[in-house]
């Protein structure tokens, strides 16, 4: 059911003209019906800060999001309709967990974001996709992580071993704050700029990951 959801964002996302080339993609779209839900009502100064995207691309985007029934605006600011909460919550069912988080050896930026993503150990390969998705959004990386018996592992042509093993503590803190199940796929993007490059790009990856498993079914 997610890959419906990230379908209708992949769509806002495309150029309706061959000509046009958009400013932004699917991570600042989930990002900005996330400050919408979190907020109540948003205003475009604020999406331009959050999503560190110009007043003309924001305007863009909010066009699109509203083209597609998503959003409404009122006198307070924009905000969800019915269709947008809806989207939003298939969309958080999948990754329904994030964190900010210390530097350490599988999170290796100044600024670390995690995204958890429910059940898609499957999906992953190398972690090289997640990797080049971050660095799209200018992000210096990613780091991919599956959750297998109860240990974080790394993939690899070698098999897999417990990437946190020396450091217990940074394993604690994913388990507090993600609370990953058997399965899940924790993602880690990391920027030199400030963290809203690093969320971006950890978003981006894991929404990117749902699309690249949807054209293999």
């Amino acid at each position: 059911m997610v890959h419906i959801y990230v379908k209708t964002l992949a769509k806002i996302a495309s150029r309706y003209a061959p000509s046009r080339i958009l400013s932004f993609n699917l991570a600042h779209l989930l990002k900005a019906l996330q400050l919408m839900e979190e907020r109540g009502h948003v205003s475009r100064p604020l999406l331009c800060k959050e999503l560190l995207l110009g007043e003309g691309v924001v305007r863009t985007l909010l066009k699109h999001l509203k083209m597609k029934d998503l959003i409404e605006t009122t006198n307070s600011g924009t905000r969800l309709t019915e269709k947008g909460i809806t989207i939003l919550s298939g969309l958080v069912s999948s990754i329904p967990a994030e964190t900010s988080m210390p530097q350490s050896s599988v999170a290796l930026g100044k600024f670390n974001y995690a995204v958890l993503l429910r059940q898609f150990g499957f999906s992953i390969k190398s972690g090289i996709e997640q990797r080049d998705a971050a660095i799209k959004m200018g992000a210096t990386g990613a780091t991919t992580l599956l959750f297998k018996h109860n240990k974080f592992v790394i993939p690899s042509t070698n098999g897999y071993y417990d990437s946190l093993e020396k450091e217990p503590h940074t394993a604690k803190l994913l388990i507090k704050r993600l609370q990953p199940e058997e399965g899940d796929v924790i993602i880690i993007g990391s920027a030199v700029e400030n963290i809203r490059v690093a969320e971006l790009a950890a978003k981006n990856a894991a929404l990117l990951t749902i699309v690249d498993h949807e054209g293999h079914i």
